[in-house]
């Protein structure tokens, strides 16, 4: 689809699989998108349909009225907004982060954008690269509510799903961060359980029908020890966590008789015998949560 010139314009800045994905999403839409990337030449496919390719990130922001930045972290982020000729070009406009990092670090950024004039949001893209433009993308904002409104008909054109988490810029980065550990936590249970099943002669293509039937047990628990947790209540009405420390012993034990490093589920199991020796044993594992957040 070619671009209007009715429609609004918008510019990405990184152009790694993520910043591709974004602008070809952009450009699919008819908006006009102009594109831009530290290292040069990745934007030669973007323009062949139909991108205006910037000569430098000051002339890429000030091609339009909003800037969506996806870049690998917040230094690279700071290396191309803060120089003083892209900050002073962005002075009026409105930047959209997309970059993921800590949220402190995005307060920051916030804070520096309104002691120079710039209007900002926050954002995370909870999907891979490939989703982006489909129906599967997920993205999540935090900011100003009249400013998301405002530039929330171009954002939708990336597809997916968007949802508005409140007013407190930080808020999309903790969901990033909190939705990351429980990515990353159950893929190295899950590398963990493939090594423990091999050593035993089940390989992984036997275990994984199996792995994902544990995964759809997962979403209902979810529910239930949100709301245990948010109550102060710990059910160990379905599992006690005295049961789940003894299948961890287990776990354990399997592992190092066939040399394979136990260590996360050993400092998973020292987490619920922490729990124990409070004198929580009849509660469930969701109890772990409050006794991490102790001072």
């Amino acid at each position: 689809m070619s671009a209007s010139l009715d429609l609004p314009a918008v510019t990405v800045l990184g152009l790694g699989p993520m910043g591709r994905s974004l602008a070809a999403a952009f450009l699919r839409a008819g908006l006009r998108t102009t594109v831009w990337n530290r290292t040069p030449g990745r934007d030669r496919e973007l323009i062949a349909q139909g991108a205006a390719g910037a000569g430098s990130a000051e002339e890429a922001v000030a091609a339009s009225g909003l800037t969506v930045v996806c870049v690998v972290d917040y230094d690279a982020a700071d290396a191309l907004l803060r120089p003083e000729p892209v900050t002073r070009a962005l002075k009026g406009r409105t930047v959209v982060n997309l970059t993921a990092d800590t949220p402190g670090r995005a307060r920051d950024t916030s804070d520096w954008a309104a002691a120079h004039g710039i209007r900002y949001l926050e954002g995370a893209i909870m999907t891979p690269a490939p989703s982006i433009g489909t129906p599967e993308a997920v993205f999540l904002h935090s900011g100003p509510r009249a400013l998301y409104d405002e530039h929330r008909a171009v954002l939708e054109a990336l597809g997916g799903t968007h949802t508005h988490l409140g007013e407190e810029i930080g808020r999309a980065a903790t969901f990033d961060i909190a939705l990351l550990d429980i990515f990353w936590t159950a893929m190295a249970g899950y590398a963990h359980a493939v090594a423990l099943a091999r050593a035993e002669g089940v390989t992984a293509g036997e275990l994984a029908p199996f792995a994902q039937g544990i995964g759809a047990i997962l979403p209902p628990l979810f529910t239930r020890f949100a709301q245990d947790a948010d109550d102060g209540t710990y059910s160990g009405a379905i599992n006690p966590i005295t049961s789940a420390a003894s299948a961890m012993s287990h776990i354990i034990a399997v592992s190092e008789s066939h040399g394979i490093d136990a260590s996360v589920m050993r400092a998973t199991a020292g987490l619920a015998r922490r729990v124990i020796d409070l004198g929580h044993g009849r509660d469930g594992f969701i109890r772990v949560a409050e006794v991490l957040g102790r001072r």
